[in-house]
């Protein structure tokens, strides 16, 4: 609106100079073809004198002009047509006539106090030789008052659209106040903690964009600070429970009568909850680690001895529940990774196979290149994964079995450390089920072909 009102202003402006020049141009070529009547009844003449001229000027009748003079080629008046302060006999002090009388035409016109002057002025040319000029000069109250009525109308459509641009950067300037005002009280109910409010602001403008970008980071800190008081929930109680066993079985032995049979049971019990503890407080330390990890440490490896060293690593578990453990490992499978990633990836798979496996079931381990991805496949007999859980499996410390995984030493954070190090490697993990029963953890990975490079 404002630049509207603007171009409007401008519009009147040009179109008020434009009709200006167009009487100016007019006046001219009027004053024009009068001094050239003059001048053409004078071109035969041999040179000017006051009788030759006036009677020139006799026989053209009236010009229409208000002032009429003609002089020699000194500049001296031969001929005037005002009645008082005639000028004959004297020499004229007008530029235009020292114009003139160098050869040059001279055609103006100009607003003064509310008259329109057109004033013109040629020589008079006789065998190539100047002897005299024709000075002719109009007074025009009529045109005046047309250009002074114009001037007042636009000055009166000036103040109109000035004051309207006015009251429209008024309003605008409340409007986008407001609008500023409303996003910083957003931001500070956002400082308090409420991350649930959401600012309603309509438009395409800046300030919109703004206020949609804002909502989506309230989305983003909400979605955080949910998953957050989450995780504390979830780690107070993962830590409470061995801490409660543990002062449970440290109070039983303190104040009850026990034989020692029983006594480095009770220890032998307080040690397993403590380990459970180191653990579940280590996987918390790793989880925090991949949260700061830097993202200028990658390397390119080959996947091969890594998977090999966590497979032979965990055979000695594995053997203890005689689970049957094989690996169809490949070479070539490189891939752009961070020191000791697919290690952890490959322990945590594998070993969450042996815990959640039947007693002399199977547990086999794939790597291998498929296109442009190097796709390791982890397969065991265990328990399975139900359908409801497979969207929360990769969750910090949800468990589908949690008896079981007690039982089996889990801590509920090992399947979410291998999808947070499978993410910042720019790979893909997902899990499904077994038609024969167990799990299937595939984890894909971009291929980086050191061939191709070279």
């Amino acid at each position: 609106m404002l630049i509207t009102a603007a171009a409007l202003l401008s519009l009147n402006i040009y179109s008020a100079n434009t009709t200006r020049e167009m009487v100016f141009r007019s006046k001219d070529a009027s004053m024009q073809s009068k001094v050239q009547l003059v001048v053409s009844s004078m071109s035969g003449l041999e040179h000017l004198n006051p009788d030759n001229v006036t009677q020139v000027i006799t026989l053209l009748g009236d010009l229409g002009a208000d002032r009429v003079v003609v002089t020699d080629q000194e500049g001296r008046a031969l001929y005037d047509s005002l009645t008082n302060d005639n000028a004959t006999g004297r020499i004229i002090l007008l530029s235009e006539i020292f114009e003139a009388l160098t050869g040059n035409d001279v055609f103006y016109s100009f607003y003064r106090t509310g008259a329109l002057e057109s004033r013109a002025c040629m020589p008079v040319v006789s065998r190539d030789r100047t002897i005299g000029a024709i000075y002719l000069m109009e007074y025009d109250t009529g045109q005046g008052a047309i250009i002074a009525a114009l001037e007042t109308n636009l000055i009166r459509i000036s103040l109109v659209l000035g004051a309207v641009v006015l009251l429209f950067s008024l309003i605008f300037a409340l409007a986008f106040s407001r609008r500023v005002r409303l996003i910083l009280q957003s931001i500070q109910l956002l400082r308090e903690g409420e991350y649930s409010h959401k600012i309603k602001i309509r438009g395409q403008d800046e300030v919109s964009v703004l206020a949609e970008e804002f909502n989506k980071l309230t989305d983003r800190l909400r979605v955080s600070e949910e998953s957050r008081r989450q995780f504390v929930s979830d780690a107070s109680h993962e830590l409470k429970t061995p801490l409660a066993s543990i002062k449970l079985l440290s109070d039983s032995v303190l104040q009850n009568q026990m034989d020692m049979d029983t006594v480095y049971e009770f220890v032998g019990d307080i040690g397993n909850e403590a380990d459970r503890l180191t653990r579940i407080a280590q996987k918390l330390l790793e989880l925090n680690r991949l949260d700061d990890a830097p993202s200028d440490d990658l390397i390119v490896m080959e996947a091969k001895p890594v998977v090999e060293k966590a497979v032979r690593l965990l055979t000695p578990m594995a053997e203890l529940r005689n689970i049957r453990l094989t690996a169809d490992l490949e070479l070539g499978c490189t891939v752009v990774t961070r020191e000791d990633d697919i290690y952890q990836i490959a322990f945590n798979l594998v070993e969450n196979g042996i815990k959640y496996n039947i007693d002399g079931g199977r547990l086999d381990v794939t790597l291998r290149r498929e296109g442009d991805d190097v796709v390791l496949i982890v397969e065991d007999t265990g328990i399975g994964i139900p359908e409801e859980a497979r969207e929360r499996i990769f969750e910090r410390f949800y468990r589908v079995d949690k008896a079981r995984s007690r039982q089996a030493g889990g801590s509920g954070l090992g399947l979410s450390i291998v999808h947070d190090l499978v993410e910042r490697n720019y790979g893909i993990v997902s899990a499904e089920p077994r038609a024969e029963g167990g799990s299937r953890f595939t984890v894909a990975f971009p291929y980086f072909g050191l061939e191709d490079e070279e």
